[in-house]
């Protein structure tokens, strides 16, 4: 492991970027604001402000976006912390750091059903493609990345399920604190679940 980490000029000593990622309306926010409340720091910026969709907070760093162009300087403040980073982008982070990746899962009708009521609050129109098809570009898409990132040795992988979180958030919980390989403040990770905001049900959204 040691030769491993010379070979990719990662230095032994420097600690995991914890990387919360999904797709859009996946739980991603959820878990930046929990992983907060168990006690771990995060790389944030607030410049995009809770509002009706997100009322607790969108936990974004802009500086993400210019992962495909190369801005990685911010990489070294990152260290120990956690990001939210955007499925899609996650092919772009450079081989030279360790990264621990929380992959939020979410039932497919309810994305695709939170994606459009944004949309339409902010003014958007949705597009016109059935949920069908787009629950199979979506997956696609999930499954290229997985691709482009397995049997990387400076990435470790773990899901967790927006539905299981909702139904008994300590269950998942429990496995994310050996994962991370840290103590967590679980209860109150728990704590930060509203079930109000938990509006685009399956049921609803089939």
């Amino acid at each position: 492991m040691k030769k491993l980490l010379r070979t990719l000029g990662i230095q032994k000593r420097s600690r995991p970027i914890i990387v919360v990622s999904g797709l859009p309306r996946s739980g991603t926010s959820l878990m930046m604001k929990m992983l907060e409340a168990g006690g771990v720091a995060l790389l944030t910026d607030q410049m995009r402000r809770a509002d009706a969709d997100n009322p607790q907070g969108y936990y974004e760093f802009e500086r993400v976006k210019m992962l495909p162009e190369g801005d990685h300087a911010w990489l070294p403040d990152a260290t120990g912390k956690a990001v939210k980073i955007i499925f899609a982008l996650l092919p772009f982070l450079p081989p030279n750091y360790m990264y621990k990746m929380i992959f939020m899962r979410r039932s497919m009708p309810e994305i695709l059903a939170s994606q459009r009521r944004m949309l339409l609050r902010n003014n958007r129109k949705p597009e016109e493609i059935p949920h069908s098809q787009m629950q199979m570009i979506l997956e696609k898409h999930m499954h290229e990345v997985y691709t482009a990132l397995e049997n990387k040795k400076n990435i470790a992988f773990m899901e967790i399920s927006y539905n299981e979180l909702m139904t008994d958030a300590m269950v998942p919980l429990r496995r994310l604190q050996p994962f991370l390989g840290r103590e967590l403040a679980l209860k109150q990770m728990a704590a930060v679940i509203n079930p109000k905001l938990y509006r685009q049900r399956a049921k609803q959204a089939t």
